[in-house]
């Protein structure tokens, strides 16, 4: 089993390059016979990895045009674990792998044969994520098509809830997906409405892949952060918050990253400011740091933390 292991990693290895296989050269390389080859070939596909042959005496083998294997074998059980563990981090779990987990995980998902996929989503279904991050909870299938989307440049189609209520039908090109502030934006090029616009990934509804590819775009500046801060910083929010905090500003930003801004105030005190439609989020944030505070701004603020820490205290006398 060893040397069998061994040698379906070798003959994955030499697919990867993607050139076109002649079978006696790689039956050579493997050091296997024709018919052997054929056997391991077979078993790759019976794994989900797209696998081309072609018969007679010039006959070979190809990795499908697009795909990307990485040099692994798992079983069906380790697949699944990278997978959700992908998920987990993708939606905030493990702090600053958020954007390079995206993309791993729609690399994975795309190698995965259906019957896997379907394991995935039963078990993300049944389980709830222990992600502490203060954003709104993301839909692990959702956020996986978007990602395929961007990184196969296939248009795709979604309902859309602005922030009044309205609910439209999107027909985009998927560019990025970018993580800001504990919120994941999708960044794409309108088609109906010829411009580029941002898209809260928790309002998108059914996101679907339409099968239709497209030519990237530059991006406005080159930089889709820059863009996207510069978007939201133009768009009016119903509080403007500003909290004096008695502790280091680099502790503050560690929490809030870019969902704010610290100023220092002294050596052991910053002002932190946020500009929020809810109040829950630097509530949450305020909780987060534990450390003493004064409201500046908005009086409401002080309430939705009084409210917080009574139901916390009640919750403590029960338990």
């Amino acid at each position: 089993m060893a040397n069998t292991s061994a040698r379906m990693l070798r003959l994955l290895s030499l697919l990867q390059t993607h050139r076109y296989w002649p079978g006696g050269e790689l039956a050579g390389r493997l050091e296997v016979s024709p018919r052997t080859l054929r056997r391991d070939v077979d078993r790759l596909r019976e794994l989900g990895y797209p696998v081309d042959a072609a018969r007679g005496v010039a006959g070979g083998y190809q990795l499908q045009a697009g795909a990307a294997v990485p040099p692994l074998l798992l079983d069906d059980d380790e697949a699944v674990a990278i997978a959700i563990g992908l998920r987990t981090a993708a939606a905030g779990a493990v702090s600053g792998f958020e954007d390079i987990s995206v993309r791993a995980l729609a690399k994975v998902i795309q190698l995965l044969p259906p019957r896997l996929r379907r394991r995935i989503d039963a078990l993300q279904a049944m389980t709830s994520p222990g992600v502490f991050g203060g954003g709104p909870t993301l839909d692990a299938g959702a956020l996986t098509t978007i990602a395929m989307g961007c990184r196969g440049e296939e248009r795709m189609r979604f309902d859309y809830t602005a922030r009044e209520g309205e609910v439209t039908r999107r027909h985009v090109e998927p560019h990025r997906l970018v993580s800001l502030g504990r919120r994941w934006y999708l960044m794409a090029w309108d088609l109906e409405r010829g411009d580029w616009r941002s898209f809260r990934v928790d309002r998108m509804s059914g996101p679907t892949l339409t099968g239709a590819r497209f030519r990237p775009r530059d991006i406005p500046g080159g930089d889709p952060v820059a863009w996207l801060r510069s978007r939201l910083a133009s768009v009016q929010t119903r509080h403007e918050v500003s909290v004096l905090i008695s502790t280091p500003a680099s502790r503050v930003t560690s929490v809030v990253g870019y969902w704010g801004t610290v100023e220092e105030a002294g050596p052991e005190s910053c002002r932190l400011r946020m500009s929020v439609d809810d109040l829950n989020w630097p509530v949450m944030v305020l909780g987060t740091i534990a450390a003493p505070f004064t409201v500046e701004s908005p009086p409401q603020l002080t309430e939705a933390v009084r409210r917080a820490g009574e139901a916390l205290l009640r919750g403590a006398a029960t338990s």
